[in-house]
């Protein structure tokens, strides 16, 4: 009998979706007190979890549920960086 492994589901901060892990970009609060991207999926901290798309940044930003999920102020350099990564990312995607 082959047991199928479950799939690691989190909630998108800007949409409130639940999708799969991998699909999601994790923003992390380091130990230190750091905003930052966290590619790997596995850096130490306080983990926010949200879509690969501009809308559900823009959402989670303006509703303030970033910060909520993160339980701290976000710098506006920090929330550049991420939007630029969201935007970086989907043109890879789309091959530009």
């Amino acid at each position: 009998m082959v047991r199928k492994r479950k799939i690691p589901q989190r909630m998108c901060v800007g949409c409130k979706e639940m999708k799969a892990k991998k699909e999601l970009i994790r923003i992390v609060r380091t130990p230190e007190g750091s905003i930052a991207v966290d590619s790997t999926g596995k850096k130490s901290g306080r983990g926010a979890y949200i879509c690969p798309e501009l809308e559900c940044f823009h959402q989670a930003v303006k509703s303030k549920r970033l910060e909520k999920a993160l339980q701290q102020k976000i710098p506006e350099e920090v929330l550049t960086a991420v939007k630029n990564y969201i935007h970086d990312l989907n043109n890879r995607q789309q091959g530009v």
